[in-house]
């Protein structure tokens, strides 16, 4: 039984320093589905995933995110 993959989600400060936005567990699916995508919506916020890092040690998906800007 397949029970997903846990993805860490990090976003990058103008600063250049990193925040964790958060860690879950994605289905397989979802994963998959970031082949296709280049935008993720978190928390009502849009970010760009500019780099991806697969952690065999600790058994995680790093996602590597920019906030879009919106105006309004």
């Amino acid at each position: 039984m397949d029970n997903g993959l846990k993805v860490i989600l990090f976003e990058k400060l103008p600063e250049g320093d990193l925040q964790m936005i958060e860690e879950r567990v994605w289905s397989m699916n979802m994963v998959t589905a970031l082949e296709h995508v280049n935008y993720i919506v978190v928390g009502g916020r849009e970010f760009e995933a500019v780099e991806g890092r697969l952690n065999v040690d600790d058994g995680k998906l790093e996602l590597l995110l920019v906030p879009m800007r919106t105006e309004g």
